[in-house]
């Protein structure tokens, strides 16, 4: 019995020990206590490590569902009916008869036309459109021959258009088929022309088109893929490059009409012209205009070579320039030219000015003297892109550009009103020039002013320009404050 009570004290002992926390002892085999064995010696057990301390967490808030009320129907806000749209009406576009002056009213326009000639304020035909509409209207050729700014462009524009409304487009035409061609030398004149058509369109349901050298090929011929085409404007070259490859046919062309025929001839233009002339109908079957400002021997036999039978129209003028221009002559050293230029445009506060130089150094020279001098201005010259030409023209139509800096090409089909002064830096080779040049002023019965500048290189040029004014332009020297030097600005 005393050595069951020792057994009992020693294992008691032991899973006492086991049980206490922290104690390392050996754990006893269980099969060996259940058989009576001693136990074998257990691998130590490592000490657990004592856990971190958690901080105590704040319960968490458990969200009721949200129940979501049904929103209480508001009022809706009626938006006021726009006011109807009164229909237009041709006695809406009110003209008094005047003794001497030939209304639209006088002639056969759709109303569509007649809505849009009012829209751009015109309410009496100049004399050179009186005169030619009576023929085109009929069906006739017509040549005609008048002052730049008189008013070209709207006559043979309106003959187009009346042809086209009355005229139903053939049932089966490519896209590529225009109805009406109409041929400019350069891309200035090419765009003025057709943003003048699309004024004269935007209520006729006619498409306007524009082919120029310089602008995207693809982007032009997607425009084409895009839709028929009624009204093509387009420079030679550049129609050549389409007919060839086959996106423009031109065997529907009813109406062909030849802008600045002299401009193209002087430009080596010809070549091109009948190549295109040979792919439209025949003379008698289609009607053809010609028109430029002047016209030499060999443009009108060229006329008469396209045209059947053509009704001439020639506004004669009191002098080849521009009556309402007012032309004065500085004779002024070369090195000055450039002073006398500043100080006359930033003395005077002119806004809207044009200067003429003869070659594209110079324009381009002139031109970044003026934008260093504080002055803004741009250049108009054959080594400016395409789409920064539009921009430019753009901008100075709009009044963001002071100063527009150009070549004879260039500034040739520039139609743009409101040009106060035209300023000739250096007087142009050719005579012609000089009218072209002064005309951008003075147009559409406002007065305008030119000033010439004549050096030691070039003022051996004003005789032949007064033997083509037919009078003698007084030459005279600038004051002397405008020959001040130009003072730098410096940068804020």
């Amino acid at each position: 019995m005393t050595v069951l009570k020792a057994l009992k004290k020693i294992f008691g002992k032991s899973e006492a020990e086991q049980l206490a926390p922290g104690s390392s002892a050996p754990v006893p085999n269980s099969d060996s206590r259940h058989h009576g064995q001693p136990a074998e010696r257990a691998e130590p057990v490592a000490k657990p490590k004592a856990p971190a301390a958690i901080p105590e967490q704040p319960a968490a808030v458990v969200e009721a569902p949200r129940v979501e009320q049904p929103k209480a129907e508001q009022p809706r806000r009626e938006r006021a009916p726009k006011p109807p749209v009164k229909p237009w009406k041709l006695e809406d576009f009110v003209v008094e008869p005047q003794e001497g002056k030939t209304r639209f009213h006088d002639f056969k326009l759709a109303p569509e036309l007649m809505h849009a000639i009012q829209d751009l304020g015109f309410p009496y035909c100049t004399p050179i459109q009186a005169q030619v509409l009576g023929f085109t209207l009929a069906g006739k050729d017509a040549i005609g021959r008048a002052q730049t700014g008189t008013g070209k462009t709207a006559a043979f524009l309106i003959s187009i258009i009346t042809q086209l409304l009355q005229t139903p487009p053939p049932k089966e035409r490519y896209m590529g088929e225009p109805r009406a061609l109409i041929i400019a030398p350069t891309r200035e004149l090419v765009v003025q022309i057709a943003k003048d058509a699309a004024d004269l369109t935007k209520y006729t349901g006619l498409n306007v088109m524009q082919f120029v050298g310089g602008m995207d090929f693809d982007k032009q011929l997607k425009l084409l893929e895009a839709r028929h085409c009624d009204i093509l404007v387009a420079t030679p070259g550049r129609l050549l490059d389409f007919n060839q490859r086959g996106e423009v046919h031109l065997d529907m062309v009813e109406v062909m009409v030849l802008d600045e025929a002299d401009r193209m001839l002087d430009m080596g233009f010809i070549p091109q012209v009948r190549q295109i002339i040979r792919q439209t109908p025949p003379k008698n079957e289609r009607q053809t205009l010609l028109f430029s400002a002047t016209f030499t021997e060999d443009v009108m036999n060229l006329a008469k070579q396209w045209t059947t039978e053509p009704s001439i129209v020639e506004i004669e003028a009191l002098s080849p320039a521009n009556a309402n221009v007012e032309q004065h002559v500085y004779a002024v050293a070369g090195a000055d030219k450039y002073k006398l230029l500043y100080n006359l445009v930033t003395d005077n506060g002119w806004e809207r000015v044009m200067v003429f130089a003869n070659r594209k150094d110079e324009v381009r020279r002139i031109e970044e003297r003026l934008v260093r001098d504080g002055v803004n201005a741009a250049q108009l010259s054959g080594d400016v892109p395409q789409h920064k030409r539009i921009k430019t023209l753009e901008g100075f139509r709009e009044g963001k550009i002071r100063v527009l800096v150009a070549t004879d090409v260039a500034g040739r089909g520039i139609h743009i009103d409101g040009i106060s002064h035209v300023i000739n830096f250096t007087l142009p080779e050719v005579p012609d020039d000089y009218v072209h040049r002064i005309g951008r002023t003075g147009r559409a019965g406002a007065d305008g002013v030119s000033i010439s500048f004549a050096g030691e290189d070039d003022s051996y040029q004003l005789p032949a320009i007064e033997t083509l004014l037919g009078h003698k332009i007084s030459c005279e020297m600038p004051p002397t404050e405008l020959l001040r030097p130009v003072v730098r600005q410096r940068p804020a």
